[in-house]
């Protein structure tokens, strides 16, 4: 039921909600730059190779992004009109896409970390073990969330506000549920350190240290870059339930705090993932063009080969 009210104490709500979608929009606007400075690389690496996993898993990830932008902007911005059902739909939508593009992020993990341990079935085993544990005890608590999640729309002095009511232990199961997603991460770059230091450690007397060292540097700077982009993202998600958030959700500062919540969300969700495989194409790309070695990354690109074209009869 659609709540109206003219009553000037409840500016402060509008002023927090008005903050927030300023947030929400530079996120947004920050997204589509992202799309547009990589568009090019994007045409280059992605549309014009060879299909395979990885492509498919890069357009699902960048592309679902606008679509999530979209309905964000929907639910968020005080000036778009809303219903009760339309409110708590477009909610439900944005958290069941944010875990799907977290499922497709661990896979982009997945494939990385059996690539550099040079296509290990134990491994593999392993991170798929431990990554569907995470997802479905995810799954399970989303699936808990949503069914106690009540939202309705709040039309006050003339601005419409989408307020939704987390019901139950909606918001401890939130809370661990970003837990999970942060001890998968944490796993993930310790394995790839680990794997990464060991190597160079064998490569040091090794004749083609140069070609494989810097496939391992190009692999560990887009996966630390990642890592600390996400621990940053999950810090400020854990930190949205602390007593001192909650006790004043509409003061400047709290609706400043979440509003770069959000920024780091859609980074995490939506820039990174791209971004890591956006990297070692890049990198193989440049190794084709600019050596006959470059044989030597193929078991660590993804399994992929990366066409260059080098002449125009090519």
């Amino acid at each position: 039921m659609t709540l109206v009210s003219n009553d000037p104490g409840e500016w402060s709500d509008i002023n927090a909600s008005v903050i927030f979608s300023y947030f929400t929009v530079a996120a947004s606007i920050g997204l589509t730059y992202d799309w547009v400075l990589t568009f090019g690389q994007e045409v280059e690496l992605i549309w014009r190779q060879r299909w395979s996993l990885m492509t498919f898993l890069y357009l699902i990830v960048r592309y679902v992004g606008i679509g999530y932008t979209v309905m964000d902007i929907l639910s968020n911005v005080p000036t778009i009109s809303m219903t009760d059902t339309s409110c708590l739909i477009i909610n439900d939508a944005v958290n069941w896409m944010g875990e799907a593009v977290n499922v497709l992020l661990g896979v982009i993990m997945i494939a990385r970390l059996h690539a550099m341990y040079q296509r290990s079935r134990k491994v593999l085993i392993f991170l798929v073990v431990i990554f569907m544990a995470i997802r479905i005890a995810n799954v399970v608590m989303a699936t808990i969330i949503t069914m106690q999640t009540a939202g309705e729309e709040f039309v006050l002095s003339g601005t419409y506000l989408c307020n939704f009511d987390y019901g139950g232990d909606s918001v401890l199961l939130i809370a661990m549920g970003w837990i999970l997603d942060t001890v998968w991460e944490v796993l993930a770059l310790c394995l790839a350190v680990w794997i990464a230091v060991k190597h160079f450690r064998e490569l040091r007397k090794d004749s083609t240290r140069g070609i494989i060292g810097d496939c391992f540097t190009v692999l560990m700077k887009t996966h630390v870059s990642y890592f600390a982009s996400f621990l940053a993202m999950s810090c400020f998600q854990i930190g949205l339930f602390s007593p001192t958030l909650s006790a004043n959700l509409y003061s400047l500062d709290a609706q400043i705090y979440y509003g770069f919540a959000v920024i780091f969300q859609f980074v995490g969700l939506f820039v990174l993932g791209p971004r890591l495989i956006l990297g070692v194409r890049e990198y193989y790309a440049e190794l084709v063009t600019n050596s006959d070695m470059a044989t030597a990354m193929t078991s660590i690109a993804f399994q992929e080969h990366v066409h260059v074209s080098t002449s125009s009869s090519v």
